[in-house]
């Protein structure tokens, strides 16, 4: 499904409110001049007999058709105004529903306001027609419309276009309901792929991890290392220093066992021992 260019909620609302007011007021300024400068029924050529201002009140519909039923073409009004709305809040984000709708609401609330304020009474009001092209017939009348005319009848060819092309309210282009399953595979394949990315994440942060307790063992291993070697040295320090007393006491012991043998062989023999002196 292809998308097209799309608006928020809140700007496609506000798309289509201003260019209805636009509208809106552009149809009611015309009537305005319309009735206050024309005579009613008074032709005043603009280009030639092709187009002219012909001031008349409409009973009727678009063109003056359907003179006779007026509340119902009131009725009828109201009824695209509020589904107009509707379709602003709920569900337009295209833009270029947002501009054919605001345009076809324009319309449409510049003939409500002539049914509802307009002579004879509310809900009965006689529109104003004042653009009259004679090479335009419905029926068996000459076209006389107004500006909210022209936009209701280019918005509607407009919506028929934007049908026939495809463009759905929402912004895409194509056949929703027949790309439904594609898209919701689109959206499986985005879903799994954030899945992988997450589970990738966990093992690279897992891996960290790991790679720190292993530093960390290999900190403790040379600590254990460092402590082992720092106990055999002092062992071995210990055991030289008692070596080297053992040693100078071995000495000194045979020394003195060396110097008490002549005394002791001079004792034995009597003859170099001197006399005992008896107290």
């Amino acid at each position: 499904m292809k998308r097209l260019s799309r608006l928020s909620a809140s700007a496609a609302g506000i798309t289509i409110a201003v260019l209805a007011i636009v509208v809106l007021a552009a149809d009611q300024l015309s009537k305005y001049f319309a009735v206050d400068r024309l005579t009613e029924f008074e032709s005043v050529e603009v280009v030639g007999e092709a187009l002219q201002w012909r001031l008349v009140y409409n009973p009727g519909a678009a063109f003056s058709l359907g003179e006779s039923v007026t509340w119902i073409f009131t009725i009828a009004l109201a009824v695209v105004a509020c589904i107009i709305v509707f379709l602003a809040i709920t569900r337009v984000r295209s833009r270029a529903w947002a501009v054919v709708l605001g345009l076809l609401l324009g319309g449409v609330l510049g003939n409500l306001t002539d049914r509802l304020v307009r002579d004879p009474g509310f809900g009965v009001g006689h529109v104003v027609d004042f653009i009259l092209t004679p090479w335009m017939w419905f029926w068996t009348n000459p076209a006389i419309y107004n500006v909210a005319d022209m936009f209701i009848v280019c918005g509607m060819i407009a919506v028929a276009v934007l049908v026939l092309i495809g463009i759905n309210f929402d912004g895409t282009r194509g056949d929703a309901e027949a790309e439904a399953p594609e898209a919701d595979a689109e959206d499986t394949v985005t879903e799994a792929s954030d899945a992988d990315a997450e589970d990738a994440e966990l093992e690279a942060v897992a891996d960290a991890t790991g790679a720190e307790d292993a530093e960390t063992v290999a900190s403790a291993d040379d600590t254990d290392v460092e402590i082992a070697a720092s106990a055999d040295a002092a062992v071995s320090d210990t055991r030289a220093e008692q070596g080297g007393d053992a040693a100078e006491t071995g000495a000194s012991a045979d020394a003195a066992t060396t110097t008490a043998q002549p005394t002791l062989r001079r004792d034995l023999y009597g003859r170099s021992r001197e006399p005992r002196t008896d107290d």
